[in-house]
């Protein structure tokens, strides 16, 4: 039976992004570089298998929808409006000043005034993606650097919405295209069309206002009644099934009815669920299939990359990339610390935003349509973008060795995140003989509560800052951070401790903690949990001394209560194959 384009990319993009992100993992470089690398390898640029570049973006936009709904599953309209008053201008600032860089080197080499407008914008916006998943590697998410960036990046979408929409209408005063490209993205407004620019910016101003409205007036009363409804039937598989339904719905909805990006629609929809009580379980459903699909955005990036053009441009890259890099971070991280905040916050915002992504792309693409922008304007985007995606994840460990030097030089008076840094500190404890509990979830809450009624000492490793907070209002000793986080078992004194206690439920991070804590102390008592035979045998190799698997010890406890009303004097001879009696 002949493959279909669709398993063909599938199975290709997948498979090479397995191994080459495995390869880059070994080499201790993040999984991003090896994903890139092989979507170049599919790409149409480089000899051998081409996979289907249209089917590839299709299945990355599943990523970025399921990635900006799980990122708005933790963030709340409250965590938006508070970081307002420096993302709006902020975003606006930083994009006119990249603008005006990519402006003046397409002036250089001669192209025309509206070429250097896009591509100065298209170097200006960063990549949702790409910032999202370093902010979640190094638990980012939740500092103030990370809630601005993702201010930050709402800012941006909504400009590059509106510079989406206005592009075609300026066309023909720059000499481009007078014909406008039929992307049927004009949802529910398509028929009005304008052709002025005033027509456009007031329809992209309307739909923008309509889609907020129809998210803050419906969306908030139906998708978690929806939720709550599906949770209630108790069958798991159709509450997956709503979550992704209304995930894709609202993103597909928000793009066809509002001309809204994918992303933000998704983000949105996010946002409002995230008030419910159901959304951190909706986040857990949507996990494995957000990062399958997230993986896809990255190969299909790859695949438009054409590596003759290092060789054919290199100044002109090499500028681009400058650019890039040195001007998002530099305007950014100077903008924030202009509104106040410490050096660490701003540079973390600026490396963050240091590197660009889709929205690029398509305005690139746009241009190239409307005949503003000449194709080699694409190709440098494309290789900038490509660049900057490798060295961000680098730029970022360069960041991490320099922190504890930046942060001797903070200026007094500087915003700290929520009087925090913005990588959580790991301040060791003074513990010895005592317990470490890692994961305070709904297993780990309870053995909380047995260490407590014990009156053991113990310490508590939680990755969420809002849950250690409430830990540390009561008294509980937590250090926050993630169980493979570098220095955390030397925090936890983890070489003097009596018990490790791993209640989180990932068996390949439980089993990296095991196996590290092992090392570090033999004697150690040595607890965790599974979910299956395998994941018992797995971690049992690695040094664990008992492992508790969730199912067999709910038969149990079936077994035992059954035993308990049994009247043994009444109990039955096996030999005489005879009916026991059920004692009332």
């Amino acid at each position: 039976m002949p493959h279909t384009p669709l398993i063909a990319t599938l199975v290709a993009g997948l498979g090479l992004a397995f191994i080459f992100g495995t390869v880059a993992n070994r080499l201790h470089l993040s999984p991003l570089v090896g994903y890139l690398l092989a979507g170049v390898l599919i790409g149409p640029f480089t000899p051998g298998f081409v996979a289907d570049q249209s089917l590839a973006r299709q299945l990355a936009e599943l990523g970025v929808i399921l990635l900006m709904f799980g990122i708005g599953l933790h963030f709340s309209i409250h965590d938006l409006l508070s970081v307002r008053t420096i993302a709006l201008p902020g975003a606006l600032g930083q994009m006119a000043l990249v603008t005006t860089l990519g402006f003046i080197v397409a002036q250089a080499i001669g192209w025309p005034i509206a070429a250097g407008v896009v591509f100065g914008l298209a170097l200006s916006v960063a990549s949702t993606v790409v910032v999202l998943r370093a902010l979640q590697e190094k638990r980012q998410l939740e500092t103030d650097g990370g809630r601005i960036a993702v201010g930050w990046l709402v800012v941006e979408d909504v400009a590059m919405i509106l510079a989406l929409v206005l592009l075609p209408a300026f066309a023909s005063s720059f000499g481009g295209s007078t014909t406008r490209p039929s992307s049927g993205d004009g949802g529910l407004f398509t028929f009005l069309e304008p052709q002025t620019v005033s027509g456009a910016l007031a329809l992209a101003l309307t739909k923008l206002t309509a889609f907020f409205a129809a998210m803050a007036i419906f969306g908030r009363r139906v998708i978690p009644w929806v939720l709550h409804y599906v949770a209630h039937t108790g069958s798991r598989e159709l509450f997956r099934l709503a979550v992704l339904a209304i995930a894709l719905g609202v993103a597909f909805g928000a793009a066809e009815l509002f001309g809204v990006s994918f992303a933000l629609g998704a983000f949105f929809a996010g946002m409002i669920l995230a008030e419910s009580q159901l959304s951190q379980r909706a986040a857990q459903e949507t996990l494995p299939l957000r990062d399958a699909f997230a993986v896809l955005f990255f190969v299909s990036v790859g695949m438009l990359f054409n590596p003759m053009i290092l060789v054919e441009q290199p100044l002109l890259v090499g500028a681009t990339f400058l650019i890039i890099v040195i001007g998002n971070a530099t305007a950014a991280s100077a903008i924030a610390i202009m509104f106040g905040y410490s050096l660490p916050v701003a540079l973390t915002l600026g490396l963050s935003l240091a590197q660009i992504g889709e929205f690029s792309f398509i305005l690139a693409a746009l241009g190239v349509e409307l005949k503003l922008l000449p194709e080699a304007g694409r190709d440098l985007v494309l290789a900038g973008a490509i660049l900057s995606i490798l060295i961000n994840p680098l730029l970022f460990a360069g960041f991490g060795r320099l922190m504890p030097w930046l942060k001797q030089r903070e200026p007094v008076g500087a915003i700290q995140e929520d009087r925090k840094t913005d990588t959580p500190e790991l301040t060791g404890t003074r513990l010895t003989h005592h317990a470490v509990l890692v994961g305070y979830g709904r297993v780990g809450s309870l053995v909380a509560e047995t260490l407590q009624k014990a009156r053991l000492p113990y310490l508590i490793i939680e990755e969420r800052q809002a849950v250690a907070d409430q830990l540390r209002a009561l008294g509980a000793e937590v250090i926050i951070g993630n169980a493979a986080q570098p220095g955390l078992l030397e925090a936890a004194n983890v070489g003097a401790a009596k018990w490790l206690i791993s209640a989180i439920p990932s068996p390949f991070e439980s089993g990296n903690l095991i196996e590290r804590a092992r090392t570090v102390n033999p004697t150690l008592e040595i607890i965790a949990r599974a979910h299956s035979d395998a994941e018992v045998d797995y971690l049992t190799r690695l040094g664990a001394n008992l492992i508790i698997m969730g199912e067999r010890e709910i038969a149990r406890s079936i077994s035992e209560h059954i035993l308990s009303r049994i009247d043994v004097s009444a109990a039955p001879n096996p030999n005489e194959g005879q009916t026991g009696r059920i004692s009332e």
